[in-house]
């Protein structure tokens, strides 16, 4: 009789840290949602300067790049959530997902020209260095998702 309550107790708490976790990520999501382009470049730009040490210049500069691709970014998203509203069953063609990955492409490498224009050689290795490890980690979560489906 006690392993049952010990086993059912445990149980319980699982089951509500589970959920807690759940409440919590949604709860970023939502926070995320509401943030404006310039407050995303504003706080990408502050991470960069303490991670790169920028000067204030290339702090500025930096925010005025991040904050031009943020304003892009969400006119894009907007642009993808009205075209797959108006797709049959919200699949996208072969050809407009090519679009996009090359549209996506073309102003990863103009962002790439900008910073390196901006950042001293060891700040730019620094950056590339960054940016490896995101990438990196973002495709560990997908594939993650991936196996689960």
């Amino acid at each position: 009789m006690k392993n049952l309550m010990m086993i059912a107790i445990v149980l319980v708490s699982l089951c509500t840290t589970a959920q807690t976790q759940k409440r919590d990520r949604g709860d970023r999501m939502e926070m995320r949602k509401d943030i404006s382009p310039e407050e995303k470049a504003q706080l990408q730009s502050k991470k960069m300067t303490l991670k790169l040490d920028l000067t204030n210049q290339q702090q500025a500069e930096v925010e005025q790049i991040i904050l031009q691709d943020a304003k892009i970014r969400q006119t894009k998203k907007e642009e993808f959530k009205t075209l797959k509203a108006n797709k049959d069953g919200g699949k996208m063609s072969k050809e407009d997902r090519l679009a996009m990955a090359n549209n996506r492409l073309d102003a990863q490498i103009e962002m790439k020209k900008k910073m390196k224009a901006i950042l001293s050689a060891d700040q730019y290795s620094k950056f590339e260095s960054l940016q490896n490890k995101t990438r990196h980690r973002r495709g560990e979560k997908s594939n993650v998702k991936r196996q689960r489906n």
